[in-house]
């Protein structure tokens, strides 16, 4: 070991002894020194590794919640057709928007060449509901019988204006792909809850629309492969290639597996890559999967009216009612995080029918999964997230007809709603102007909300780093502020 790689060593081993808070940061490094090193300094640099390998034991302060559900609505849900009512909108459609409203606010390019951008009027009607009396949409109908189950945010914003940069953005802290989404960092600081599944999985329902929903919102990034979301897809499969081939019996795949095993272990020894302890667990948990995962799927015993609560499409693989239910059941199997991914709602035309296919998909669904984790005494530790990227303009792209019209991204305000996981509940945080277009009171960055996330899991996110390529990487990047008045 040359005297430049053991003054680095010496350095970033004195500063994990001391502390470095959660234990995170260096893996590259002791991959980087393992290799072609002595016996002795190969052990010590394999010993640090795995002490910084160790999931977070004890957290920051209390969690209030164990897991997390995030209903993600790909596309960017209205805030004006759903939870943020603005009866001015009503009352000036089809007028001008005001140039001090737009302000300085982005317009995406799919109406930069508009020369008229005529307020639109809610696709729907508003009623109050819970003791707060917060209003809400006769699309969501489900959703507003718990009102007073949930936290309404209508102060959300965002610096993305397109779909695959926002998604990362709201999942990774960044809009670029590679960096490791919200699900990873959890499973890598906090671990596994559960020796027989991954503790992350993530579930993309069928039949919501066609946009691209990418795997870099699931990923891993930097961190070791084996925190990366486990996708289970529809049909007799949920993981591919999990079940034993033909001929081959659970004994056979035993051996095999040992056999690679072995091998794995000796290129272990030689090179002390973090990526070959990442292949080792995950064929274990394959193995562990193919006894746990049968008995996930099987809603055989569900009983009917609970089948009920979540809508028709719920024995139907794929759907988002179905994947919500067996999100519940994976929440009883204590997964740290369950993503589900539900596409359709990129209203830039036609929004009055395309809200109404949306929310007959999920309303229904999303609300059943709040009551049934209520009812199993799962909702107080288990935190629920249901929103989008973005929002949804005020005013119309294209022309504004008698027969409809459409609504562009809108990255500087929207509503998302949480539920349980020490969250209050029955209230409504947050305004905006009487546009829906701009925030005038408390607002919510996605990197503070994923603050306030890591927050309701016992974590500093200030002190969750890892170090990669010479860099201290955090979810939240350099900012993000803990919504104090969010949690209960």
């Amino acid at each position: 070991m040359n005297e430049l790689m053991k003054m680095h060593y010496e350095n970033k081993r004195r500063e994990f002894l001391r502390g470095s808070v959660l234990g995170l940061g260096g893996i590259a490094m002791g991959s980087l020194l393992g290799c072609g090193s002595k016996n002795a300094d190969r052990k010590a640099v394999q010993q640090v590794a795995e002490e910084i390998n160790k999931p977070l034991v004890n957290p920051h302060f209390l969690p209030k919640a164990k897991r997390v559900i995030y209903l993600f609505q790909g596309g960017g849900p209205s805030q004006m057709e759903l939870f943020d009512y603005k009866p001015m909108l009503y009352s000036m459609h089809g007028q001008e928007i005001p140039a001090s409203v737009i302000g300085k606010n982005r317009i995406s390019g799919m109406v930069s060449n508009q020369y008229s951008f005529p307020l639109a009027m809610p696709a729907a009607t508003f009623k109050q509901h819970g003791a707060a009396g917060g209003y809400f949409s006769e699309h969501v109908p489900h959703i507003a019988e718990i009102a007073d189950d949930i936290c309404v945010v209508r102060s959300m914003f965002t610096e993305q204006i397109n779909h695959e940069p926002a998604v990362i953005f709201t999942q990774t802290g960044n809009q670029l792909s590679g960096r490791p989404c919200i699900g990873s960092w959890l499973s890598y600081g906090l671990g596994s809850m559960n020796d027989n599944l991954p503790s992350f999985i993530v579930m993309v329902s069928k039949g919501g629309g066609d946009q691209p929903i990418s795997s870099a919102a699931w990923s891993s990034g930097f961190l070791p492969s084996h925190h990366q979301g486990v996708q289970f897809m529809t049909g007799n499969e949920p993981v591919p290639f999990l079940n034993n081939p033909e001929g081959i019996d659970r004994m056979d795949r035993r051996r095999a597996l040992d056999f690679i095993k072995g091998f794995n272990n000796i290129q272990n020894e030689v090179w002390h890559d973090p990526e070959i302890e990442s292949q080792i667990n995950q064929s274990e948990m394959a193995y562990k999967m193919q006894m746990a995962i049968p008995s996930i799927t099987d809603l055989s015993d569900e009983p009917q009216h609970i089948l009920d609560m979540y809508g028709p499409d719920v024995l139907t693989p794929g759907t988002f009612a179905h994947n919500c239910i067996m999100a519940r059941r994976l929440a009883e199997k204590d997964v740290r995080f369950v993503q589900l991914y539900h596409l359709g709602w990129d209203h830039h035309g036609s929004i009055a029918s395309g809200i109404k296919k949306a929310t007959s998909l999920t309303d229904q669904p999303s609300a059943a999964l709040v009551k049934d984790l209520k009812q199993r005494g799962l909702l107080d530790d288990t935190l629920v997230v249901w929103g989008g990227e973005f929002g949804r303009t005020s005013f119309s792209q294209g022309k504004l007809t008698p027969e409809g019209f459409g609504r562009d991204h809108h990255p500087g305000c929207y509503s998302i709603w949480m539920a349980g996981g020490g969250v209050k509940s029955g209230m409504v945080y947050g305004e905006s102007d009487d546009f829906a277009h701009n925030v005038v009171k408390d607002k919510v960055h996605v990197h503070d909300f994923q603050a306030t996330m890591m927050h309701l899991l016992g974590i500093d996110h200030e002190q969750f780093i890892y170090k990669s390529q010479g860099r201290r990487y955090r979810l939240t990047d350099v900012s993000g502020n803990v919504i104090h008045n969010l949690i209960a």
